[in-house]
């Protein structure tokens, strides 16, 4: 898909108008990088949650739930690291007073070399045609390795620099890649300086620090704090997880790009608690497990690519993550963390708890390792606006505008039409609707005309459309249109629950 930022702007202005996705405090000129999700936003999104839950809680025995509060003691960020390392390196342009995350700004040049290796790839693919051997052209073609060469010789300058903390380094890797402002065009910038993404609070009715409390930059902690109380309360044997869906905060300076980074966020995150010296095993296992879940919704697998993390964080002797090919390209849409002993050893340290486990197996006591998937519920959202989104010439010349979202993520799964609005069409519609209701999201209209009423419906990802007619009353059959082929069949009222279940279940 590439850079397309009028596909983005396409889904920005869908969003909005077909009540998925509003700009927060809207009437007052909104809040930056804060968003609501309106009526079918909520639905998508609870269904997002649901299919996640499923899959994770639902169908492992051995991992449970969990809903934390979003304030903890503040001695947990100490543990986590939070607060003396949850920083990002910002730079300023001084023409456009712009502030810019320094990583980034250097990520993104190597994105379009990147970008310039994929147009090589494509033009000598075209050219050679089934011949085409693309391994061996990126080994061997002296353009391609050039810019390769290229991209090795900034990762060796920006991963040691990120990691040490030399900013001045990195203010110099900037500068010498004649990276400039987006917006001014311009390479005025300022020092690097190191900024604390945490928001922080008073609790109590004294403002003074001792009584500083943060929102939660992450929702992992709430899982490690209770780990012991869960492991005791619900008799765990390792290896088990710890599932959670919750809200997190990060004041971030950068925050751009529609839902997929904001101030205020949702993640699905599990925790899975195993033997050291089996973490590397689990982490595996879980990579396959995460992507193929991300298949089982029925977006193509070419959408999707692992990104083997480079600059490791302290805590961790693995990383992945699963990248989505967004309208901006290929981002992180979850990561796969081996996070070792570190979270449960720094909080057993700080509270001076012990948070061990007695393995009757090999009848020894010791601190778990942790495998961690963490997704983000926004990104998912905006992944699936991105592959349902289409626009589409039909053959007898019209177009329209339809989102082919997952059936089974779908926030409406059927709506009900009658006809015309007399001659008992109405009423027998209703009746359909109110007995479809009972397990389905629907919605019943029976405003404009047919047509218009299928693009609405289309417009939303509604999968089917059942349409009441005079016939209907005859012989208690109606039509129903398929959304993504828009074909039409007609079939008995007792088998429209059946087929819209059917169809949901082929996407599991």
């Amino acid at each position: 898909m590439a850079n397309n930022e009028d596909l983005l702007k396409k889904i920005i202005a869908h969003s909005k108008e077909y009540g998925f996705v509003f700009q927060s405090s809207e009437i007052y000129d909104g809040l930056s990088a804060v968003y609501d999700y309106g009526q079918m936003g909520v639905e998508l999104k609870n269904n997002i949650k649901q299919y996640w839950w499923k899959a994770m809680v639902q169908y492992h025995e051995n991992i449970v739930g969990l809903d934390a509060a979003i304030f903890m003691h503040p001695t947990t960020w100490k543990a986590s690291g939070h607060v003396d390392a949850f920083n990002d390196p910002m730079i300023d342009n001084k023409d456009s007073k712009k502030r810019y995350r320094a990583d980034v700004l250097v990520e993104d040049h190597i994105a379009k070399i990147e970008a310039k290796i994929f147009k090589e790839v494509e033009k000598a693919a075209k050219r050679f045609g089934d011949a085409f051997d693309e391994a061996q052209f990126v080994a061997t073609n002296p353009r391609v390795m050039g810019y390769n060469q290229q991209i090795d010789e900034i990762k060796a300058r920006l991963y040691p620099a990120m990691g040490s903390d030399d900013l001045s380094d990195l203010k110099k890797l900037i500068e010498d890649l004649e990276i400039v402002c987006p917006i001014s065009g311009s390479r005025n910038w300022t020092d690097v300086r190191q900024f604390n993404l945490m928001f922080s609070t008073q609790m109590g009715s004294l403002g003074d620090s001792a009584n500083t409390i943060y929102l939660r930059p992450e929702t992992a902690q709430g899982i490690f704090v209770n780990y012991l109380n869960i492991q005791k309360t619900g008799r765990m044997k390792i290896p088990f997880g710890i599932a959670q869906i919750g809200k997190a905060f990060r004041n971030e300076i950068v925050a751009r790009q529609f839902i997929f980074r904001m101030r205020e966020f949702e993640q699905m995150e599990m925790q899975f608690f195993v033997r050291p010296g089996t973490e590397l095993d689990w982490f595996k296992y879980w990579k396959e497990q995460r992507l193929n879940w991300h298949l089982s919704m029925g977006i193509p697998e070419e959408n999707y690519r692992f990104h083997e993390h480079e600059k490791l964080a302290h805590y961790a002797n693995a990383a992945f993550d699963i990248e989505f090919d967004f309208p901006m390209g290929f981002k992180e849409l979850e990561g796969i963390h081996s996070r070792t002993d570190f979270d449960l050893g720094a909080h057993e340290k700080f509270s001076g708890k012990k948070l061990r486990y007695f393995d009757p197996e090999i009848n020894e006591s010791y601190v778990p390792c942790v495998v961690e998937t963490s997704i983000g519920l926004d990104r998912t959202f905006l992944a699936v606006l991105t592959y349902a989104y289409r626009e589409e010439k039909l053959e007898d010349g019209s177009e329209r505008t339809v989102m082919k979202i997952p059936p089974v993520l779908a926030p409406i799964k059927a709506a009900v039409f009658p006809l015309v609005k007399k001659e008992g069409l109405p009423e027998k519609a209703r009746e359909i609707f109110d007995s479809l209701k009972l397990d389905y999201m629907c919605q019943y209209d029976e405003k404009d005309a047919i047509g218009r009423r299928y693009r609405r419906q289309d417009a939303i990802g509604t999968p089917y459309c059942i349409t009441v007619d005079h016939q209907t009353l005859e012989d208690n059959t109606v039509t129903i249109r398929e959304r993504d082929s828009m074909k039409q069949d007609r079939i008995t009222i007792e088998e429209i629950s059946g087929i819209i279940a059917k169809r949901i279940k082929e996407n599991k």
